[in-house]
């Protein structure tokens, strides 16, 4: 059975593939044959045609609507003004920018963006250890001094059962000695930071797990489609010319201020936090692989979003 990735893969070529289909008979469209294309499609070629299908369908069901937010999609300003679409290579999320599908228009000095989700919600699956500075990497903010003496003991014995040769269900009370330490130490230093960075630690880890730029979020399930428009800066649901979209994409104002972070009630794993503007995050702790290794990785969701997102479901 084909991995998460590869279904991820696989959506992202289905929907550059359906807004080709789409555009390119009354404008004129391009693909970007690059490297990125080509394992997305050989990650679509490895689905059976029924699953294809659907793939398809669930592009379509999200494109078609889009093309009612962006009007720019299906109305170019002269013959000279190409529509270029583009599966973004993997370093882009690395620099900030989550948009796994890019649809341009250079004449205009204009490009919206898709992240490309296959059934599942997560923005982020970053990892901790020793030597992981997650203040700098996600806020840039050093994390303290004390917060990596107070995990060293953690990722120590981590290190040493992995020279063992140790599996993680082989472990005892594994939340106790690992999860539920690192992720004290890991919440108590989010709030220092935020107590000597006023302001800027809820805005910066929320521009770190959905990117800086504008995006809409496409997520594929069973018979549905989603569509999420965020829209920081202004730059989706533009009009062009006298031409308008036919619905609104409301602006969104990132969180200045945390609420509250602890424990999810009756978990060992998961933090749960809180901020203004209606934002709320999780983070899961889990073990990445069976066998033991010196780090732990977070599943990071968005639990709550503003009331203002926009978001559209299509049934298929």
């Amino acid at each position: 059975m084909p991995t998460q990735t590869v279904a991820g893969k696989a959506f992202e070529y289905a929907i550059l593939k359906v807004t080709y289909d789409l555009l390119s008979i009354n404008s004129h469209t391009t693909i970007i044959d690059n490297s990125s294309y080509n394992i997305a499609k050989d990650c679509f070629d490895q689905f059976k045609s029924l699953d294809q299908d659907n793939y398809l369908k669930a592009s379509k069901a999200a494109i078609l609507h889009i093309i009612e937010l962006e009007p720019r999609l299906q109305y170019p300003k002269n013959k000279k003004d190409v529509l270029t679409l583009q599966i973004a290579p993997d370093y882009s999320g690395s620099k900030g920018d989550v948009r796994d599908v890019l649809f341009i228009r250079s004449l205009q000095n204009w490009e919206i963006g898709i992240s490309a989700k296959n059934n599942h919600h997560a923005v982020k699956h970053s990892r901790l250890s020793e030597t992981i500075d997650f203040g700098k990497e996600w806020f840039e903010v050093p994390c303290s001094p004390m917060y990596f003496t107070t995990i060293n003991d953690i990722f120590s014995e981590l290190r040493l059962l992995k020279t063992e040769g140790k599996m993680w269900r082989d472990l005892a009370n594994k939340a106790g000695r690992f999860y539920i330490p690192l992720l004290e130490a890991f919440k108590k230093e989010i709030l220092s930071l935020d107590r000597s960075n006023p302001n800027i630690i809820p805005s910066n880890l929320l521009k770190y797990l959905i990117g800086n730029h504008d995006f809409y979020k496409i997520i594929k399930r069973n018979k549905k489609t989603e569509i999420y428009g965020f829209n920081f800066a202004g730059t989706l649901n533009k009009s062009i010319g006298n031409i308008k979209p036919k619905f609104k994409v409301p602006m969104l104002k990132l969180p200045s201020r945390i609420i509250e972070l602890d424990f999810k009630p009756g978990s060992k794993d998961t933090l749960f936090l809180i901020c203004d503007e209606g934002w709320q995050i999780s983070f899961r702790i889990h073990n990445a692989s069976s066998a033991v290794e010196p780090s732990l990785k977070f599943d990071i969701n968005l639990k709550g979003q503003p009331p203002s997102l926009y978001s559209h479901h299509n049934s298929w």
